[in-house]
């Protein structure tokens, strides 16, 4: 018996797999950061997930410390918004530059709501573990952030 190796579809399960990754991330961003549905969070987040940068503000580094850090960022900035503007996909990790767009409706990082527009820009790496997000990274740029909140008019 003669087994031909198919490089072709190696390949094509393997972008398969990118993209379905990719697209995990996706919803995290949109349905559950965005839109705050916290069944898209319960469905796609692993129970062993772990935070690795932990924001200022959180509860803890668990999925449970997750949930309830965005749930406060969405009760500060209720109208947040996501823009990805790329991501990239290598083996079972994701990487998302973003910006968040927000009014600022609620007590964040200490400060009182300013009802101010503000934009902040983000890069996570996720990794992906049965299609679920497992593992997180995150390089946050909070300066941005408090400047325009702080920031006299």
């Amino acid at each position: 018996m003669v087994v031909l190796y198919s490089f072709a579809s190696q390949q094509k399960t393997m972008n398969t797999n990118l993209e379905t990754n990719k697209e995990i991330v996706r919803r995290f961003n949109y349905e559950f950061v965005q839109g705050g549905d916290v069944n898209v969070f319960e469905e796609i987040v692993h129970p062993q997930f772990i935070n690795r940068t932990v924001p200022p503000g959180a509860k803890g580094a668990d999925k449970e410390g997750t949930l309830q850090f965005v749930q406060m960022m969405k009760q500060a900035f209720p109208d947040l918004k996501v823009e990805i503007h790329m991501q990239i996909a290598e083996g079972d990790l994701v990487t998302t530059y973003k910006t968040f767009h927000a009014t600022h409706k609620g007590t964040f990082m200490g400060i009182e709501a300013t009802n101010k527009m503000v934009s902040f820009r983000n890069i996570d790496i996720i990794r992906i573990k049965d299609e679920k997000a497992i593992e997180h990274w995150s390089v946050r740029d909070n300066m941005s952030l408090y400047q325009q909140l702080t920031q006299k008019v």
